[in-house]
């Protein structure tokens, strides 16, 4: 299978990777996994002062932060994975890449905020399951 790990950097990915390394049927290297990270775009005012350089190196140091300990811990399980990371609305980005990607499977954690909150603030599971086509498996 073609995995795709959409990771955040909270305690909810490590959620997610645990469950993923009790399951060897999901982790191993008889499928290909890619790691996505998704951040918002910075204010249009501030890309403006900052500059085009800046925000791009900006966006990829974050992401960097986010995805190196993912990597480390599926290399400790004997996979390796591609990284990739995108900016823009984080659930409608996340399921784009997995629909335009050809995966089989998105797998990521979730924050599992009441329905009040999900109302009120949203949630990027929310937003992936109405824009997404590709399986999904949510850990909390």
């Amino acid at each position: 299978m073609n995995i795709l790990l959409a990771v955040d950097g909270s305690a909810y990915t490590k959620k997610m990777l645990a469950y993923l390394a009790t399951h060897e049927d999901l982790l191993g290297t008889s499928h290909s996994y890619t790691v996505l990270t998704v951040q918002s775009p910075l204010p249009t005012r501030a890309r403006a002062a900052l500059g085009k350089e800046v925000v791009d190196s900006y966006h990829a140091e974050e992401a960097d932060k986010i995805m190196a300990p993912v990597a480390k811990f599926l290399g400790r399980h004997g996979v390796e994975a591609k990284c990739m990371y995108k900016v823009g609305p984080v659930g409608e980005t996340i399921a784009k890449v997995a629909d335009t990607g050809k995966f089989d499977l998105l797998v990521m954690g979730s924050h599992g905020h009441g329905a009040l909150a999900t109302l009120v603030v949203g949630s990027v599971t929310t937003q992936v399951l109405a824009h997404c086509k590709v399986p999904l498996l949510i850990v909390r």
